[in-house]
């Protein structure tokens, strides 16, 4: 009988909890739930060998082990330190740790530029939410900001390089899932890009999953561009039968357009299913797809979750005059969508040169 993977006790934030052995702290933060968790930028579980290259899940651990309880000089990266027997961890109430990720977030800010006004990424931009949660008010870089000059990446995948904050997924997302890495990080420093060297399209039948690992909007998708903000959208679980992938997909409609397609992600931003170009790309009507159900929202999203849910069939909003009326059908209606006489040009109160009176309002 193969012998058991030894539980190892930590406490993260005051929280307590058991774990088997190899367990990541950013691991067992997520176990315990979301107040615990460090934010992350660059880890991301369905990929292997990720984390280590944005620092913002650094935490401060004040006791190593039961065996050693000496704390560890350094703050550490909570996506690349595994557990110890007694481990005891802060992060949102260690000073050290808040104040170094203030830090961080200042850096990956520095060569950002502001563009969420016209970013696709905006209202789901995990930088837009980091930068609040755990940013500075203010920036005291003075100096012009890293550009990159543009570069095609073929007719699905738009890139901007300039609000790249090389985090790796995309690297590893070609190298893992499509087996055919075309794209890469070229140079050092701050001449790191993402980049094809030869100006190659990205062409593989799984490469738009790049699209949703990204946690900024460098790459985003070209068929979705411009066209509507995510908060104007309904999102659904929907699925088909295809097959090349699940079909498990989350749709984006308004109306009977479906504007985009993207893979299904659980509680931490993080695909559950990885889906085909063909369902990302080219299934743009509602007959292309089963709707199952509205997607699950995140409370603090600037999508809410139940104002569309009669959209697709499974909520309808209860009549409620003529339960009032007891029954009773209305004796008039009245239209108000109608512009009144107030709104009149003659009567428009907006073009008066004073404050208005009582006589303005009269017929």
């Amino acid at each position: 009988m193969s012998e058991q993977t030894p539980l190892m006790k930590v406490t993260i934030d005051g929280q307590f909890i058991e774990v088997p052995a190899g367990t990541t702290i950013l691991q067992a933060a997520r176990m315990i739930g979301k107040e615990v968790a460090p934010p992350a930028m660059c880890y991301y579980g369905k990929l292997e060998d990720t984390g280590g290259n944005c620092r913002t899940c650094m935490v401060e651990v004040s006791k190593g082990s039961d065996a050693d309880p000496r704390p560890m000089p350094k703050l550490v990266a909570s996506c690349r330190t595994t557990v110890m027997d007694g481990m005891v961890v802060g992060n949102k109430t260690s000073e050290k740790a808040v104040t170094a990720r203030e830090g961080v977030v200042e850096f990956l800010l520095i060569n950002h530029p502001l563009d969420c006004p016209v970013c696709d990424q905006a209202g789901e931009c995990k930088l837009q939410d980091l930068g609040y949660e755990h940013g500075k008010e203010e920036t005291r870089y003075e100096f012009k900001r890293r550009t990159f000059a543009p570069e095609d990446l073929g007719p699905n995948i738009q890139l901007h390089m300039n609000r790249c904050i090389l985090c790796y997924r995309c690297v590893k997302t070609a190298d893992q899932v499509t087996g055919c890495r075309e794209h890469g990080v070229m140079h050092r420093g701050d001449h790191a890009e993402i980049s094809t060297y030869l100006e190659k399209s990205l062409d593989n039948e799984f490469i738009g999953n790049i699209i949703d690992v990204c946690p900024v909007g460098a790459l985003t998708d070209k068929t979705f561009r411009f066209k509507n903000r995510v908060w104007f959208l309904k999102p659904v679980d929907a699925h088909r039968d295809c097959p090349t992938c699940s079909g498990k997909t989350q749709v984006w409609f308004r109306g009977d357009e479906v504007f985009r397609v993207t893979a299904r992600k659980n509680e931490w931003n993080e695909v559950e299913d990885w889906i085909c170009n063909t369902c990302r790309f080219d299934k743009k009507e509602t007959k292309d797809w089963v709707i199952e159900q509205p997607s699950m929202v995140s409370r603090d999203s600037v999508i809410r979750q139940g104002h569309y849910a009669g959209q697709v069939g499974n909520v309808t909003p209860n009549e409620t005059f003529k339960r009032v009326m007891k029954g009773r059908d209305p004796k008039l209606l009245l239209n108000i969508h109608d512009i009144s006489e107030v709104n009149e040009p003659e009567k428009d109160l907006s073009k008066i040169n004073r404050p208005p009176t009582s006589q303005d309002y009269k017929d």
